[in-house]
Protein backbone atom coordinates (compact mmCIF):
# COMPACT_ATOMS: atom_id res chain seq x y z
CA UNK A 1 0.00 0.00 0.00
CA UNK A 2 1.57 3.31 -0.89
CA UNK A 3 1.34 6.70 1.53
CA UNK A 4 -1.25 8.00 -0.59
CA UNK A 5 -3.28 5.17 -0.27
CA UNK A 6 -3.01 4.80 3.38
CA UNK A 7 -3.87 8.50 3.61
CA UNK A 8 -7.07 7.53 1.50
CA UNK A 9 -8.10 5.37 4.33
CA UNK A 10 -10.36 6.05 7.38
CA UNK A 11 -8.38 4.42 9.95
CA UNK A 12 -11.29 4.35 12.69
CA UNK A 13 -13.54 2.23 9.95
CA UNK A 14 -10.76 0.14 9.11
CA UNK A 15 -10.41 -0.46 12.82
CA UNK A 16 -13.95 -1.30 13.09
CA UNK A 17 -13.62 -3.70 10.32
CA UNK A 18 -10.89 -5.52 12.19
CA UNK A 19 -12.32 -5.48 15.31
CA UNK A 20 -15.23 -7.42 14.00
CA UNK A 21 -12.69 -10.12 12.09
CA UNK A 22 -10.97 -10.48 15.02
CA UNK A 23 -14.39 -11.07 16.73
CA UNK A 24 -15.92 -13.25 13.94
CA UNK A 25 -12.73 -15.53 13.89
CA UNK A 26 -12.34 -15.86 18.09
CA UNK A 27 -16.21 -16.95 18.12
CA UNK A 28 -15.36 -19.73 15.56
CA UNK A 29 -11.92 -20.76 17.19
CA UNK A 30 -13.21 -20.93 20.75
CA UNK A 31 -14.62 -24.50 19.97
CA UNK A 32 -11.50 -25.93 19.93
CA UNK A 33 -10.23 -24.37 23.40
CA UNK A 34 -13.54 -25.79 24.76
CA UNK A 35 -13.62 -28.61 23.98
CA UNK A 36 -9.60 -29.38 25.35
CA UNK A 37 -10.38 -27.43 28.56
CA UNK A 38 -13.31 -29.58 29.14
CA UNK A 39 -12.21 -33.31 28.76
CA UNK A 40 -8.51 -32.69 27.86
CA UNK A 41 -7.47 -33.96 31.43
CA UNK A 42 -9.81 -37.00 31.54
CA UNK A 43 -8.58 -37.54 27.88
CA UNK A 44 -4.81 -37.69 29.64
CA UNK A 45 -5.94 -40.30 32.41
CA UNK A 46 -7.12 -43.02 29.96
CA UNK A 47 -5.02 -43.02 27.47
CA UNK A 48 -1.52 -42.56 29.61
CA UNK A 49 -3.17 -44.82 32.30
CA UNK A 50 -2.15 -42.40 35.41
CA UNK A 51 -3.67 -39.48 37.20
CA UNK A 52 -0.64 -38.14 37.43
CA UNK A 53 -0.71 -37.41 33.94
CA UNK A 54 -4.05 -35.34 34.64
CA UNK A 55 -2.46 -32.02 33.90
CA UNK A 56 -0.34 -32.83 31.16
CA UNK A 57 -2.54 -31.73 28.08
CA UNK A 58 -3.12 -28.04 29.81
CA UNK A 59 0.58 -28.41 30.41
CA UNK A 60 1.80 -28.99 27.01
CA UNK A 61 -0.90 -26.71 25.22
CA UNK A 62 -0.04 -23.93 27.32
CA UNK A 63 3.82 -24.51 27.39
CA UNK A 64 3.23 -24.81 23.05
CA UNK A 65 1.53 -21.27 23.14
CA UNK A 66 4.55 -19.72 25.06
CA UNK A 67 6.90 -21.32 22.71
CA UNK A 68 5.12 -19.93 19.90
CA UNK A 69 4.16 -16.27 21.10
CA UNK A 70 7.43 -14.92 20.15
CA UNK A 71 7.94 -16.73 16.92
CA UNK A 72 4.52 -15.72 15.96
CA UNK A 73 4.97 -11.76 17.22
CA UNK A 74 8.39 -11.86 15.25
CA UNK A 75 5.89 -12.79 11.82
CA UNK A 76 3.25 -10.49 12.96
CA UNK A 77 5.85 -7.75 13.02
CA UNK A 78 7.31 -8.80 9.92
CA UNK A 79 4.52 -9.93 7.73
CA UNK A 80 1.57 -8.23 9.20
CA UNK A 81 -1.28 -9.80 11.84
CA UNK A 82 -2.89 -11.31 8.88
CA UNK A 83 -0.47 -13.75 8.06
CA UNK A 84 0.48 -14.33 12.59
CA UNK A 85 -2.99 -15.59 13.08
CA UNK A 86 -3.65 -17.48 10.09
CA UNK A 87 -0.29 -19.57 10.92
CA UNK A 88 -1.67 -20.25 14.36
CA UNK A 89 -5.11 -21.34 13.19
CA UNK A 90 -4.19 -23.61 10.74
CA UNK A 91 -1.49 -25.09 13.29
CA UNK A 92 -4.12 -25.73 15.35
CA UNK A 93 -6.64 -27.39 13.03
CA UNK A 94 -3.97 -30.04 12.69
CA UNK A 95 -4.10 -30.33 16.52
CA UNK A 96 -7.65 -30.94 16.28
CA UNK A 97 -7.40 -33.70 13.83
CA UNK A 98 -4.52 -35.46 15.50
CA UNK A 99 -6.25 -35.62 18.83
CA UNK A 100 -8.98 -37.09 16.82
CA UNK A 101 -5.97 -39.82 15.55
CA UNK A 102 -4.90 -40.17 19.34
CA UNK A 103 -8.51 -41.71 20.55
CA UNK A 104 -8.66 -43.80 17.59
CA UNK A 105 -5.21 -45.07 18.21
CA UNK A 106 -5.69 -44.73 21.98
CA UNK A 107 -1.66 -43.55 21.94
CA UNK A 108 -0.63 -41.11 24.58
CA UNK A 109 1.62 -39.25 22.43
CA UNK A 110 0.14 -38.46 19.91
CA UNK A 111 -2.47 -36.81 22.58
CA UNK A 112 0.21 -34.86 23.47
CA UNK A 113 1.83 -33.53 20.27
CA UNK A 114 -2.45 -32.31 19.51
CA UNK A 115 -2.42 -30.39 22.44
CA UNK A 116 0.98 -28.91 21.38
CA UNK A 117 -0.63 -28.19 17.69
CA UNK A 118 -3.86 -26.51 19.75
CA UNK A 119 -1.19 -24.72 21.88
CA UNK A 120 -0.16 -22.52 18.65
CA UNK A 121 -3.91 -21.56 18.22
CA UNK A 122 -3.74 -20.14 21.58
CA UNK A 123 -1.47 -18.39 21.01
CA UNK A 124 -3.02 -16.76 18.64
CA UNK A 125 -6.33 -16.28 19.77
CA UNK A 126 -3.91 -14.38 22.62
CA UNK A 127 -2.61 -12.08 19.78
CA UNK A 128 -5.63 -11.16 18.30
CA UNK A 129 -6.65 -9.23 21.60
CA UNK A 130 -3.55 -7.29 20.32
CA UNK A 131 -3.90 -6.67 16.90
CA UNK A 132 -7.50 -4.77 18.38
CA UNK A 133 -5.87 -2.42 19.28
CA UNK A 134 -3.31 -1.26 16.88
CA UNK A 135 -5.79 1.25 15.44
CA UNK A 136 -7.71 2.11 18.24
CA UNK A 137 -7.92 5.41 19.85
CA UNK A 138 -6.37 6.01 23.49
CA UNK A 139 -9.89 6.34 25.23
CA UNK A 140 -11.43 3.42 23.41
CA UNK A 141 -8.36 0.70 23.50
CA UNK A 142 -9.97 -1.02 26.47
CA UNK A 143 -13.36 -2.00 24.66
CA UNK A 144 -11.77 -2.67 21.50
CA UNK A 145 -9.59 -5.05 23.44
CA UNK A 146 -12.24 -6.43 25.69
CA UNK A 147 -14.70 -6.88 22.52
CA UNK A 148 -12.22 -9.88 20.73
CA UNK A 149 -11.70 -11.36 23.97
CA UNK A 150 -15.78 -11.53 24.33
CA UNK A 151 -16.34 -13.30 21.02
CA UNK A 152 -14.57 -15.95 21.93
CA UNK A 153 -17.64 -16.56 24.65
CA UNK A 154 -20.42 -18.16 22.13
CA UNK A 155 -17.69 -20.97 21.16
CA UNK A 156 -15.48 -21.46 24.18
CA UNK A 157 -18.92 -22.26 26.35
CA UNK A 158 -20.86 -24.41 23.17
CA UNK A 159 -16.93 -25.92 23.36
CA UNK A 160 -17.68 -28.36 26.31
CA UNK A 161 -21.49 -28.72 25.99
CA UNK A 162 -20.87 -30.12 22.46
CA UNK A 163 -19.54 -34.09 23.83
CA UNK A 164 -23.23 -35.54 23.21
CA UNK A 165 -23.71 -33.74 20.09
CA UNK A 166 -20.19 -34.65 18.82
CA UNK A 167 -20.67 -38.06 19.92
CA UNK A 168 -23.56 -38.41 17.50
CA UNK A 169 -21.28 -37.02 14.86
CA UNK A 170 -18.25 -39.26 15.90
CA UNK A 171 -20.73 -42.47 15.70
CA UNK A 172 -21.60 -40.88 12.05
CA UNK A 173 -17.90 -40.54 10.77
CA UNK A 174 -17.24 -44.13 12.48
CA UNK A 175 -14.89 -42.42 15.36
CA UNK A 176 -15.07 -42.91 19.27
CA UNK A 177 -17.98 -40.81 20.52
CA UNK A 178 -15.03 -38.79 22.97
CA UNK A 179 -13.54 -37.63 19.85
CA UNK A 180 -16.49 -35.96 18.34
CA UNK A 181 -15.87 -32.76 19.93
CA UNK A 182 -12.61 -32.32 18.16
CA UNK A 183 -14.54 -32.88 14.64
CA UNK A 184 -16.45 -29.34 15.43
CA UNK A 185 -13.07 -27.68 16.66
CA UNK A 186 -11.20 -28.58 13.54
CA UNK A 187 -13.72 -27.26 11.33
CA UNK A 188 -14.34 -23.85 13.38
CA UNK A 189 -10.55 -23.45 13.41
CA UNK A 190 -10.72 -24.15 9.68
CA UNK A 191 -13.29 -21.23 8.88
CA UNK A 192 -11.34 -18.65 11.52
CA UNK A 193 -8.51 -19.18 9.32
CA UNK A 194 -10.10 -18.63 5.86
CA UNK A 195 -12.04 -15.57 7.50
CA UNK A 196 -8.95 -13.60 8.97
CA UNK A 197 -6.91 -14.96 5.26
CA UNK A 198 -9.67 -13.35 3.17
CA UNK A 199 -10.52 -10.11 5.42
CA UNK A 200 -8.02 -9.00 7.44
CA UNK A 201 -7.22 -6.07 4.81
CA UNK A 202 -5.27 -3.73 4.71
CA UNK A 203 -3.42 -5.69 8.13
CA UNK A 204 -3.86 -3.11 11.55
CA UNK A 205 -0.37 -3.68 12.47
CA UNK A 206 1.15 -2.55 8.96
CA UNK A 207 -1.48 0.30 8.46
CA UNK A 208 -0.79 1.46 11.72
CA UNK A 209 3.12 2.04 11.09
CA UNK A 210 2.20 3.70 7.70
CA UNK A 211 0.17 6.05 9.74
CA UNK A 212 2.56 6.73 12.01
CA UNK A 213 5.34 7.31 9.58
CA UNK A 214 2.96 9.81 8.16
CA UNK A 215 2.40 11.90 11.08
CA UNK A 216 6.09 11.38 12.49
CA UNK A 217 6.43 14.92 14.81
CA UNK A 218 9.89 15.33 13.19
CA UNK A 219 9.23 14.84 9.77
CA UNK A 220 11.11 12.05 9.93
CA UNK A 221 10.49 8.49 9.04
CA UNK A 222 9.76 6.39 12.25
CA UNK A 223 11.77 3.58 13.36
CA UNK A 224 10.92 0.35 12.25
CA UNK A 225 10.47 -2.26 14.57
CA UNK A 226 14.09 -4.65 15.10
CA UNK A 227 13.76 -7.93 16.06
CA UNK A 228 12.40 -8.89 18.82
CA UNK A 229 14.01 -11.10 21.54
CA UNK A 230 13.03 -12.06 25.22
CA UNK A 231 15.94 -10.10 26.43
CA UNK A 232 15.05 -6.74 24.46
CA UNK A 233 11.25 -7.25 25.46
CA UNK A 234 11.91 -7.60 28.93
CA UNK A 235 14.29 -5.19 28.78
CA UNK A 236 11.84 -2.57 27.28
CA UNK A 237 9.27 -3.25 30.23
CA UNK A 238 11.64 -3.16 33.13
CA UNK A 239 12.13 1.16 31.79
CA UNK A 240 8.44 1.52 32.44
CA UNK A 241 7.11 0.41 36.01
CA UNK A 242 3.52 0.60 34.42
CA UNK A 243 4.30 -1.89 32.29
CA UNK A 244 6.07 -4.37 34.94
CA UNK A 245 2.59 -4.44 36.56
CA UNK A 246 0.40 -4.87 33.29
CA UNK A 247 2.92 -7.74 33.05
CA UNK A 248 2.65 -9.12 36.60
CA UNK A 249 -1.35 -8.32 36.06
CA UNK A 250 -2.00 -10.82 33.05
CA UNK A 251 1.24 -13.66 33.94
CA UNK A 252 -0.36 -14.29 37.79
CA UNK A 253 -3.79 -14.47 36.60
CA UNK A 254 -3.43 -17.02 33.86
CA UNK A 255 -1.39 -18.68 36.74
CA UNK A 256 -3.66 -18.62 38.80
CA UNK A 257 -6.58 -19.46 37.11
CA UNK A 258 -4.72 -22.95 34.75
CA UNK A 259 -3.47 -24.23 37.98
CA UNK A 260 -6.86 -24.37 39.65
CA UNK A 261 -9.42 -24.78 36.59
CA UNK A 262 -7.10 -28.12 35.16
CA UNK A 263 -7.49 -29.97 37.99
CA UNK A 264 -11.13 -28.29 38.94
CA UNK A 265 -12.57 -31.55 36.35
CA UNK A 266 -10.58 -34.21 37.93
CA UNK A 267 -11.66 -33.07 41.44
CA UNK A 268 -15.65 -32.95 40.40
CA UNK A 269 -15.61 -36.16 38.80
CA UNK A 270 -14.03 -38.01 42.12
CA UNK A 271 -16.58 -36.28 44.12
CA UNK A 272 -19.83 -36.39 41.94
CA UNK A 273 -18.87 -39.49 40.25
CA UNK A 274 -16.43 -41.22 43.01
CA UNK A 275 -12.78 -42.23 42.93
CA UNK A 276 -11.96 -44.03 40.13
CA UNK A 277 -8.15 -45.04 41.41
CA UNK A 278 -7.37 -48.44 40.23
CA UNK A 279 -9.79 -47.96 37.42
CA UNK A 280 -8.02 -45.44 34.73
CA UNK A 281 -10.12 -46.71 31.94
CA UNK A 282 -13.03 -45.32 33.47
CA UNK A 283 -12.81 -41.83 33.60
CA UNK A 284 -14.69 -40.88 30.09
CA UNK A 285 -16.66 -43.92 29.53
CA UNK A 286 -19.94 -42.11 31.72
CA UNK A 287 -21.15 -39.65 29.47
CA UNK A 288 -23.27 -38.00 32.43
CA UNK A 289 -20.20 -37.37 34.54
CA UNK A 290 -19.06 -35.90 31.51
CA UNK A 291 -22.42 -33.78 31.32
CA UNK A 292 -21.60 -32.26 34.35
CA UNK A 293 -18.03 -31.79 34.27
CA UNK A 294 -18.62 -29.93 30.44
CA UNK A 295 -21.75 -27.58 32.37
CA UNK A 296 -19.23 -26.37 35.09
CA UNK A 297 -16.21 -25.30 32.63
CA UNK A 298 -18.84 -23.63 30.26
CA UNK A 299 -19.91 -21.77 33.39
CA UNK A 300 -15.93 -20.91 34.27
CA UNK A 301 -15.23 -20.56 30.82
CA UNK A 302 -18.48 -17.92 30.84
CA UNK A 303 -17.01 -16.13 33.40
CA UNK A 304 -14.01 -15.88 31.53
CA UNK A 305 -15.50 -14.15 28.24
CA UNK A 306 -18.75 -13.27 28.88
CA UNK A 307 -18.44 -9.94 30.82
CA UNK A 308 -15.45 -9.20 28.71
CA UNK A 309 -17.23 -5.53 27.92
CA UNK A 310 -17.98 -4.59 31.49
CA UNK A 311 -14.33 -4.91 32.15
CA UNK A 312 -13.16 -3.28 28.87
CA UNK A 313 -15.56 -0.24 29.79
CA UNK A 314 -13.92 -0.23 33.42
CA UNK A 315 -10.47 -0.25 32.18
CA UNK A 316 -10.94 2.87 29.74
CA UNK A 317 -13.51 4.64 32.32
CA UNK A 318 -12.45 4.03 36.24
CA UNK A 319 -8.78 3.01 35.09
CA UNK A 320 -6.15 0.35 34.34
CA UNK A 321 -4.85 -0.07 38.16
CA UNK A 322 -8.48 -0.06 39.92
CA UNK A 323 -9.37 -2.84 37.50
CA UNK A 324 -6.62 -4.78 37.56
CA UNK A 325 -7.18 -4.46 41.17
CA UNK A 326 -10.79 -5.89 40.61
CA UNK A 327 -9.69 -8.50 38.83
CA UNK A 328 -6.96 -9.99 41.52
CA UNK A 329 -9.50 -9.43 43.74
CA UNK A 330 -11.63 -11.49 42.20
CA UNK A 331 -9.15 -14.37 42.20
CA UNK A 332 -8.82 -13.89 45.87
CA UNK A 333 -12.34 -14.68 46.09
CA UNK A 334 -12.55 -17.23 43.49
CA UNK A 335 -9.94 -20.06 44.99
CA UNK A 336 -10.74 -19.23 48.82
CA UNK A 337 -14.94 -19.86 47.84
CA UNK A 338 -13.34 -23.14 45.50
CA UNK A 339 -11.00 -24.19 48.13
CA UNK A 340 -13.02 -23.83 51.33
CA UNK A 341 -16.14 -25.47 49.74
CA UNK A 342 -14.65 -28.08 48.04
CA UNK A 343 -17.19 -30.64 49.21
CA UNK A 344 -20.20 -28.93 47.07
CA UNK A 345 -20.02 -29.03 44.06
CA UNK A 346 -22.40 -25.99 43.47
CA UNK A 347 -19.32 -23.72 45.53
CA UNK A 348 -17.11 -25.08 43.27
CA UNK A 349 -18.71 -23.78 40.43
CA UNK A 350 -19.07 -20.48 42.08
CA UNK A 351 -15.39 -20.40 42.97
CA UNK A 352 -14.75 -21.13 38.84
CA UNK A 353 -17.18 -17.87 37.98
CA UNK A 354 -15.34 -15.80 39.79
CA UNK A 355 -12.08 -17.69 38.74
CA UNK A 356 -12.85 -16.51 35.55
CA UNK A 357 -14.40 -13.00 36.12
CA UNK A 358 -11.28 -12.32 37.83
CA UNK A 359 -8.75 -13.87 34.75
CA UNK A 360 -10.84 -11.33 32.45
CA UNK A 361 -10.67 -8.30 34.46
CA UNK A 362 -6.93 -8.76 34.90
CA UNK A 363 -6.39 -9.61 31.56
CA UNK A 364 -8.12 -6.64 30.08
CA UNK A 365 -6.97 -3.90 31.96
CA UNK A 366 -3.22 -5.43 31.98
CA UNK A 367 -3.00 -6.24 28.49
CA UNK A 368 -4.46 -2.72 27.44
CA UNK A 369 -1.57 -0.96 30.16
CA UNK A 370 1.18 -3.26 28.76
CA UNK A 371 0.20 -2.46 24.85
CA UNK A 372 0.62 2.16 25.93
CA UNK A 373 2.95 1.29 28.27
CA UNK A 374 6.05 0.47 25.71
CA UNK A 375 7.57 2.58 22.69
CA UNK A 376 5.68 1.60 19.43
CA UNK A 377 8.52 0.20 17.91
CA UNK A 378 9.27 -2.25 20.76
CA UNK A 379 4.93 -2.57 21.31
CA UNK A 380 4.78 -5.90 19.14
CA UNK A 381 7.73 -7.58 20.84
CA UNK A 382 6.63 -6.90 24.07
CA UNK A 383 2.96 -8.20 23.78
CA UNK A 384 5.04 -11.52 22.42
CA UNK A 385 7.16 -11.55 25.55
CA UNK A 386 4.26 -10.75 27.58
CA UNK A 387 1.98 -13.98 26.02
CA UNK A 388 5.36 -16.47 26.38
CA UNK A 389 5.84 -15.31 29.86
CA UNK A 390 0.99 -16.18 30.29
CA UNK A 391 1.44 -19.52 28.69
CA UNK A 392 4.89 -20.29 30.99
CA UNK A 393 3.07 -19.14 33.69
CA UNK A 394 0.44 -21.71 32.67
CA UNK A 395 2.63 -24.89 31.77
CA UNK A 396 4.13 -24.47 34.57
CA UNK A 397 0.78 -23.76 36.96
CA UNK A 398 -0.63 -26.65 35.16
CA UNK A 399 2.29 -29.03 35.63
CA UNK A 400 2.58 -28.03 39.48
CA UNK A 401 -1.16 -28.40 40.30
CA UNK A 402 -1.71 -32.05 39.81
CA UNK A 403 1.18 -32.57 42.16
CA UNK A 404 -0.23 -30.19 44.55
CA UNK A 405 -3.35 -32.36 44.60
CA UNK A 406 -1.93 -35.13 45.49
CA UNK A 407 -0.05 -33.46 48.04
CA UNK A 408 -2.02 -30.75 49.74
CA UNK A 409 -5.65 -31.38 47.97
CA UNK A 410 -7.78 -29.44 46.04
CA UNK A 411 -8.42 -26.65 48.80
CA UNK A 412 -4.55 -26.56 49.38
CA UNK A 413 -4.42 -26.43 45.80
CA UNK A 414 -6.71 -23.36 45.53
CA UNK A 415 -4.88 -21.64 49.01
CA UNK A 416 -1.78 -21.91 47.31
CA UNK A 417 -2.65 -20.36 44.03
CA UNK A 418 -3.82 -17.12 46.65
CA UNK A 419 -0.49 -15.86 46.70
CA UNK A 420 0.40 -14.63 43.63
CA UNK A 421 -3.18 -12.77 43.07
CA UNK A 422 -2.24 -11.28 47.07
CA UNK A 423 0.98 -10.02 45.52
CA UNK A 424 -0.15 -8.36 42.68
CA UNK A 425 -2.55 -6.48 44.62
CA UNK A 426 0.43 -5.31 46.90
CA UNK A 427 2.34 -4.41 43.24
CA UNK A 428 -0.54 -2.66 42.15
CA UNK A 429 -1.42 -0.24 45.34
CA UNK A 430 2.69 0.62 45.56
CA UNK A 431 2.90 1.18 41.56
CA UNK A 432 -0.63 3.76 42.07
CA UNK A 433 1.28 5.05 44.86
CA UNK A 434 4.42 6.05 43.10
CA UNK A 435 2.44 7.52 40.53
CA UNK A 436 0.34 9.89 42.45
CA UNK A 437 3.77 11.28 44.28
CA UNK A 438 5.06 11.81 40.73
CA UNK A 439 2.06 13.75 39.27
CA UNK A 440 1.86 15.53 42.62
CA UNK A 441 5.73 16.13 42.69
CA UNK A 442 4.97 17.72 39.24
CA UNK A 443 5.59 14.63 37.05
CA UNK A 444 3.99 13.47 34.39
CA UNK A 445 0.33 12.47 35.45
CA UNK A 446 -0.78 8.63 34.78
CA UNK A 447 -4.72 8.55 34.17
CA UNK A 448 -4.02 4.96 34.22
CA UNK A 449 -4.19 5.13 37.79
CA UNK A 450 -7.35 6.80 38.10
Amino acid sequence: MTTTSATALDPQRVQRRTVFLLSSAQLLSGVGNGATLSIGSLLAVDLSGSEAWAGSITTVLTLAAAIAALPLARLAEARGRRVGLVTGMIAAMVGALIIIAAVMNKSFLLLLLGAAFLGLGTAANLQARFAAVDLAEPERRGRSLSTVVWAITIGAVAGPNLIQPGAAVGAALGLPPIAGPFVFSAVGLFLAAGLLFAGLRPDPLLLSRRLARLVDASGEPAALPVRGTIRSGLRAVRSSPRAMLALAAVVAAHGVMVAVMSMTPLHLQQLVGGSHEGHHGGTTDSTDALVVIGLTISLHIAGMFALSPLWGWLTDKAGRFKTIAMGHGLLLVAVFVAGFGQHEPVLVTAGLILLGLGWSAATIAGSTLLAESVEPDQRVTVQGVSDTLMGAAGALGGATSGLLLAWIGYQGLNIASSILAAAVLALTAVTASRQRTSAGNGGPADRSST
